[in-house]
């Protein structure tokens, strides 16, 4: 038996199953801006889409209202029965079900994280992404690289003098320039004939999080680093010095490229109330290589037998 304190306990007190819902219908907006415990009023489905739907914290759990309904109010289990359609035990089972939450199961979408457990015997190649030497105007790649590539780059002083040099910029408009110039960049997402979403040769199963302006980046790195949901496969600080950029796994039988944006972005928003950079959702974006010693990759590709062949390879599995 499912219970609904396990369902609010792995959506945020009901938060998410708002947000899934409302993106079946608004599937390219951000359908909900919390500030504190209040959020910002939103667009309604069941109100002929009008910006009139009030979703509150009160005592942990999520509740709603419409400005205009007086009647449409209650908790989250009372707005997905408006949008499924059944009560009790199925409701819960829907919501589960819909929502991937795989309570009492082993496997799901928002899930404790699934590690990579090394096995011998399975040989599985390293994802690989397209490398591009500056300027961000080359939009045509030189290289293939793996997260292992990398990973070695910005450890290195490779970038450390580009980095420096940018940090010492002051003036926002030629720092933009001096970055745009100076760094070579990569596409995580996938390999492509050229920069553009439509040039895709293969995606990498890899997704990029960008966050800007971040005013605690170390508390901020470990927060991301220890969240339940989600695996960090390479983490590091901006060039910029004050944004962290965040590489996760993503399951393309599970979910679109644009589809795991949006439901990772909403979930950053409604737990850790930041702004994703929505450039995120492009398959081919461009990633600047810093330097970054404290740069951190998933242990386990350190581990994987890795050589500078094209086919190389490593025993590791999901």
């Amino acid at each position: 038996m499912i219970e609904e304190k396990d369902i609010l306990h792995d959506t945020h007190y009901g938060l998410n199953i708002y947000a899934h819902i409302l993106r079946k219908y608004y599937p390219d907006e951000v359908v909900i801006e919390l500030s504190g415990k209040t959020c910002k009023p939103t667009r309604n489905p069941f109100n002929g889409n009008k910006v009139t739907l009030n979703i509150s914290n009160q005592n942990w759990i999520f509740y709603f209202e419409d400005a205009e309904l007086p009647e449409f109010k209650g908790n989250p289990f009372d707005f997905a029965a408006h949008q499924y359609q059944l009560s009790g035990q199925e409701l819960l089972h829907k919501i589960n079900e819909d929502m991937n939450l795989s309570i009492g199961e082993q496997k799901g979408f928002y899930i404790n994280k699934k590690r990579k457990i090394l096995e011998p015997g399975s040989d599985v190649a390293l994802p690989k992404f397209s490398y591009f030497r500056c300027p961000v105007t080359n939009t045509q790649p030189n290289a293939e690289m793996t997260i292992l590539d990398v990973y070695g780059a910005i450890k290195s002083n490779r970038y450390k003098r580009q980095t420096e040099e940018l940090r010492s910029i002051r003036e926002p408009e030629s720092a933009r320039k001096y970055k745009a110039r100076n760094f070579d960049y990569v596409t995580f997402s996938g390999i492509f004939l050229k920069r553009n979403d439509a040039a895709l040769i293969k995606h990498s199963g890899l997704i990029t999080l960008d966050f800007d302006h971040v005013s605690n980046l170390v508390e901020f790195r470990e927060i991301l680093l220890s969240d339940r949901f989600f695996e960090t496969e390479l983490m590091f600080v901006s060039p910029s010095g004050d944004g962290l950029k965040w590489i996760l796994s993503i399951d393309l039988k599970e979910c679109s490229h644009q589809e795991w944006f949006q439901a990772i972005a909403a979930y950053i928003k409604a737990t850790y109330q930041l702004e994703v950079d929505k450039s995120g959702k492009d398959i081919s974006r461009a990633c600047f290589l810093p330097h970054d010693p404290m740069v951190y990759i998933n242990p386990n590709y350190l581990k994987c037998s890795f050589s500078q062949t094209p086919n190389s390879k490593c025993h590791a599995t999901k």
